[in-house]
Order: structure tokens, then C-alpha cells, then sequence
């Protein structure tokens, strides 16, 4: 694979980047992104590639893990804006709101290439907000449910994959036949599971006016789904590491990212696959995602020559993402997700078809960050007992009308 080899930079590679971020150098194109993990890596790789084929205006990729705080604090200043940002979905509606970003149409008209039928739908959309494109596409990254398929075959469940929705139901069978100490399902970032599921039944986060709806029947029937498994013993213990248990072959389900791909890989005798997060309807499946996109912050300094610049570096990275795939992300760029190459890596399981391509759903709510910070903050409690789903709800609503009502003043 040829990502392998550039997993990781060299010393020379990273020295060549301490020296270009020292310079100063008006003609650089400044990247802040957030990468902190094993995926900064890969990016500063890309970063690197890119460099080698002695571009006008070289990037240099700057990986700040407070980013969004050092981003509205230079917006304030008006000093040191960079010159191209790597922001999540979420993000865009705040940010336009507050007249933050510059409408990507230029970068689009002097590289035509930069245009929705060259990506994945989901993740193009995800940049528009209110009929103006921000942002162009980098990926999809979202729930992923593992299976492991030693734990399958021994416990006769391989017929739960046919369809390709593993339903509650499916999952509530597995009720007194599995061996002490092994779990049908973790617990692994079940905010999100709730979340989709909530999707899946009809329901929403937020109304037509902007309110959120999280104490709604739609939630409750989600969270109580949830807690039947819990109660019948099937889901990993509260409190306990369920993405763990899993590399140790005692779950069959784990529901954490695409981006883990990449961890679960590297555990000896693991034998896994993947496919949609579990339902608790049979009739709908969706998994939670959100997108890397990349974006242009409003910046008078920001010359026109060296917009041509970033426009060029994105359509050279809409050429040759397939790296980018070894973090586990599902690129955006058609032309590298409909490649031969790109089929090797698990996460292409979710651009195999229409109806995979449509499951991956991004919140367009502006206040989305704090329903799933609020949600998370009492799911597991209401769905292991330790408090009702009512007092659980009512809690999470007023937590995200407190915050909204904060941020409005």
C-alpha cells in the first residue's frame, strides 16, 4: 500500500516544515487544522507530497488541538488569520452566522474541478448553508459498528448481517446464550447511536424554529430500546471500556468510528468487518457522521493570487486523498473512493451503494455541538438505571436551552 511508508514523516521531512513555518514566508499557505491524533500524521504527510511538486505556494500544516479558540481569537484580532482551515461540519452554521467564512464560489470558478458532482453528496451539502457553499469536502467520518466474526460463527448470528441492519430485536435473541463475561453490544460513543436512531424513528434535534428537541417521544423511545439491552445483560458494564473489550474479542457489536479501523487492524487475532450502526427499527438504518471540510476564514490579507494557491492545493487533494484513507476517514473525492485502490480499506463498505452512501447523516443544527455534549452527559446513566429517562431527558433539554440562551447574550 503506499500509504504505509508515509505513515509517519521523517526527521528530514519535519525539519523541511520546522523551517518553512519559520520563514515567515509571504507565498505559504498557512493550514490550521485539528489532527491531533495518528491522523495529523497522515495529513502532514499529504502536506509534505504536496510540497514535493514545488508549488508557488507551499502549505504549511499547523495542527493546534484548541484550534477553535485560537480561531475566533485571531477572527477578534483580525491578526494572524490562516490562510486555510480544516473545520467540521457542525462549525460551518456558526461560523457563517458570525460572518466568519469567505463563500468557496471563487476557489471553485478558477479550478472547475472543485465542484459537487466530484465529491460525495453528503459531504458537499454539509458546506452549505442557506444556499452558499463555505466549504470544500475533505471527508466522511462517522459511526461505524464492528462485528467480530469469530464471536459471530460461535454464536450462530451471522444471518443478523443478511440485510445489513443489525435491529435491537436481532440483538435482544442473544438474551441467555452468551458465556459469562462476553457482551453482544459495548457502549462506545452511544451518543451518537442515539442519536442516529432518533433519525431512524421520524424524530429531530431541533424544531423548524431552531429550537432543540431533545425531551421529545422520539428520544425516549430510542433511550428505552437502548436500556432494554442493558437490562437483559447484553451491553458491556456501566463504567466498564467496551471499545477494549471488543479488541479482546469479548463483544460482538462495537459502535465507534470509521477512523478505528486502523486500531482494531493492528490487535493480533482480531478478526472483524464492519457495517451500519444497529436499528432499533428494521425498516431504517442510519449512522451518525460528521465531515472534514476545508474552509477560508474571512481575511482581508489573504491575496488573490495566493486563494489560486489553495485552490490548486485542494484539487491536487482531491487527486490524490487516497492516503487519506489509512486514517480511516471515507474521502470525499469521487474520484478516489470509486477507485480499485480505495476498495482495500473497510470504510468503503459505506460509499458500496446509494442506499450506504444516503445512511451517512450529518446535523445541520447549529446548536448540534450541545445536544450531543448534553445527551452524552446522561445517556448512559439513564440507559443502565441510575437515573429515570425522564429526569435524564428533562435534564439534556435544559442544559442545551441554558447554553443557547448563554451564547445568544
Amino acid at each position: 500500500m503506499k500509504n504505509a511508508h508515509r505513515k509517519f514523516l521523517s526527521a528530514a521531512t519535519l525539519a523541511g516544515i520546522t523551517l518553512l513555518a519559520g520563514c515567515g514566508n509571504a507565498n505559504t499557505i498557512t493550514f490550521w487544522n485539528p489532527l491531533t491524533g495518528d491522523d495529523g500524521a497522515y495529513m502532514d504527510a499529504l502536506v509534505a507530497e504536496y510540497n514535493e511538486t514545488d508549488p508557488e505556494f507551499p502549505v504549511e500544516s499547523v495542527i493546534t488541538a484548541d484550534m477553535y479558540t485560537k480561531i475566533y481569537t485571531v477572527m477578534n484580532s483580525g491578526k494572524d488569520i490562516p490562510d486555510l482551515t480544516l473545520i467540521h461540519a457542525d462549525r460551518v452554521p456558526q461560523f457563517a452566522d458570525l460572518d466568519m467564512l469567505e463563500p468557496v464560489e471563487g476557489l471553485m470558478t478558477t479550478n472547475t474541478d472543485l465542484k459537487a458532482d466530484n465529491y460525495l453528496e453528503v459531504a458537499w451539502n454539509a458546506g452549505n448553508y442557506e444556499g452558499t457553499q463555505y466549504t470544500v469536502p475533505l471527508d466522511i467520518h462517522g459511526n461505524a459498528m464492528y462485528y467480530n466474526t469469530d464471536l459471530l460463527d460461535k454464536y450462530d448470528a451471522n444471518t443478523f448481517l443478511d440485510d445489513d441492519v443489525v435491529t435491537i430485536e436481532e440483538i435482544l435473541s442473544l438474551d441467555g446464550k452468551l458465556d459469562e463475561g462476553q457482551y453482544a453490544i459495548n457502549n462506545a460513543l452511544i451518543e451518537w447511536v442515539a442519536l442516529a436512531n432518533v433519525v431512524n424513528v421520524g424524530g429531530d434535534i431541533s424544531d423548524e424554529a431552531g429550537n432543540p428537541t431533545i425531551n421529545t417521544d422520539a428520544m425516549k423511545t430510542v433511550v428505552e430500546q437502548l436500556k432494554s439491552v442493558a437490562d437483559a445483560g447484553l451491553m458491556s458494564p456501566y463504567g466498564e471500556d467496551g471499545y477494549a473489550m471488543f479488541q479482546s474479542g469479548d463483544v460482538l457489536f462495537s459502535t465507534d468510528g470509521t477512523w478505528t479501523s486502523t486500531a482494531h487492524g493492528s490487535v493480533e487475532g482480531l478478526n472483524f468487518g464492519v457495517t451500519n450502526i444497529y436499528s432499533v427499527t428494521p425498516d431504517k438504518f442510519t449512522n451518525r457522521s460528521s465531515a472534514h471540510l476545508f474552509s477560508l476564514l474571512n481575511n482581508e490579507d489573504r491575496t488573490d493570487e495566493k486563494e489560486q494557491g489553495v485552490a490548486d492545493f485542494l484539487s491536487w487533494m482531491r487527486e490524490n486523498s487516497i492516503d487519506w484513507a489509512g486514517a480511516g476517514q471515507i474521502v470525499a473525492s469521487k474520484e478516489v473512493f470509486e477507485s480499485e485502490e480505495y476498495q482495500q480499506y473497510p470504510q468503503s463498505f459505506f460509499t458500496s451503494s446509494d442506499v450506504e452512501k444516503e445512511a451517512s447523516y450529518i446535523f445541520e443544527y447549529k446548536y448540534y455541538s450541545y445536544v450531543e455534549s448534553a445527551l452524552a452527559t446522561v445517556l448512559s446513566d439513564m440507559i443502565y438505571g441510575n437515573i429515570t429517562i425522564d429526569e435524564g431527558l428533562d435534564q439534556a433539554q435544559k442544559t442545551v436551552e441554558d447554553l443557547i440562551a448563554e451564547n445568544a447574550s
